[in-house]
């Protein structure tokens, strides 16, 4: 297996931090076994426990209005992988790459399956693009695509979904993710009603090319690039869709797409109590839809989010399996650096989430002792668990000091002189 950091420099970064992780390790385990918890067990189950990355989050993103790329940012999906081995090699929670067509098509993905595989990845769900026009393609997306009203726009959209599961097939993939810009920017622009059975209709021909293992998993977002109205608007459109689309259309959930103050937790439960809850889209946003690192603002929601996740676990519905991927823009920072970043504070929360003691949240809500349930929430986030993961990844081969370890192995200037210059951009990645 190719390895992009060596081994042996990993090791020497380890070494001098592994007293230190060692004596705060036993420490915490000795704090967590005076209330009945195993450390060992959680960080077994940190161990067990992954998030996909995006190809496309491997390059600077970029606001409405500008990019600013920056040196050995990757051109191609190979120089991507490339990126994504490293955050996986480094914090060995992000063994999945999810990739994007048409930005990521090559000319044999048998090949770039046993390239990924070469670098310890394999992939995740497969996105389709239907929110831009590409070189040489026949129909403009500019008013919509599974929702278009016009016919031949609404069939090349549904052409091009099926092409992505074919890819996905060939990857190894078994889930595809569909989201649309489908929407308007005008009052009475279009009819909401008829949008939606177009896009229904439009939508059905794709669910019915899924293979029977695979599932279509709808991504709904409340605005951009439609401001005034977005087809696929909310968790209920999105639920309501996937019920009349099917059992393999599942609903993804991405913490930005939302209504500011908008209670995400509670639609994690809702979704996962009717047996929908198919993903989630990790990260973190101020004003709207940020695309902010995992964390960075509000880490106590994403703990919220992770303590519903762990109860979906605890009582899970048929075929909850649900797919993680962190879904950042990295305007102003090294790419690698923040999802690395985001991968330890979502493994973080996840590692808090189980420590949550279920026996006395569940009888405090019983007795409805608002007090003791948010106590019994609050104990476990505020506990450090950073020796946990830490421990979970030296063990798996990983770093302890992941961003430490990745600056001093220069990679990003390696690569800087390696890799073609990344021009300016407009805007967006």
């Amino acid at each position: 297996m190719t390895k992009p950091i060596s081994d042996e420099l990993i090791a020497e970064a380890n070494a001098r931090e592994l007293v230190a992780l060692e004596e705060d390790y036993t420490a915490l385990g000795r704090k967590l076994a005076r209330t009945g918890i195993d450390i060992d067990r959680v960080k077994d189950r940190i161990a067990g426990f992954s998030v996909a990355v995006p190809s496309w989050g491997a390059g600077r993103g970029g606001t409405r209005f500008a990019k600013f790329p920056i040196p050995g940012e990757p051109t191609n999906i190979h120089e991507k992988l490339e990126d994504c081995a490293v955050i996986n090699q480094l914090s060995r929670l992000t063994p999945r790459v999810s990739p994007h067509f048409p930005w990521d098509k090559v000319s044999d993905y048998k090949a770039l399956r046993e390239e990924a595989a070469d670098l310890g990845l394999g992939f995740d769900a497969v996105n389709s693009n239907t929110f831009q026009d590409q070189p040489g393609q026949a129909q403009t997306y500019a008013t919509g695509s599974l929702s278009s009203t016009v016919e031949a726009t609404r069939a090349q959209a549904v052409e091009h979904n099926i092409e992505c599961i074919e890819i996905g097939r060939q990857l190894g993939s078994t889930d595809l993710t569909v989201w649309v810009g489908d929407g308007t920017n005008f009052p009475g622009q279009q009819d909401f009603a008829r949008s939606l059975d177009r896009y229904l209709e439009a939508a059905s021909e794709v669910y019915s090319a899924l293979p029977d293992d695979w599932r279509m998993l709808l991504e709904h977002k409340m605005f951009e690039p439609a401001f005034y109205s977005t087809v696929i608007n909310d968790w209920g459109s999105s639920i309501l869709a996937a019920q009349e689309l099917g059992p393999k259309a599942k609903c993804l959930v991405d913490l930005g797409h939302h209504a500011p103050n908008v209670n995400i937790e509670q639609i994690v439960a809702r979704l996962h109590r009717f047996g929908k809850l198919g993903g989630f889209h990790f990260n973190d946003s101020k004003y709207g839809d940020d695309d902010l690192d995992s964390g960075s603002i509000n880490p106590h929601q994403l703990f919220l989010v992770f303590n519903e996740l762990v109860e979906a676990e605890l009582n899970p519905r048929e075929g909850f399996k649900p797919s993680y991927m962190i879904d950042q823009s990295h305007n102003v920072t090294d790419p690698i650096e923040s999802m690395l970043s985001s991968a330890e504070a979502i493994g973080q929360c996840f590692a808090k989430a189980l420590l949550v003691d279920r026996d006395a949240l569940h009888a405090a809500q019983e007795a409805n002792d608002t007090m003791m349930a948010f106590q019994a929430l609050r104990r476990a986030y505020n506990v450090d668990v950073a020796p946990i993961l830490a421990k979970a990844r030296v063990e798996a081969g990983g770093a302890i000091d992941v961003l430490a370890t990745y600056r001093a192995s220069r990679w990003r200037d390696r690569k800087a002189q390696e890799r073609k210059a990344v021009g300016l951009g407009a805007g967006i990645v």
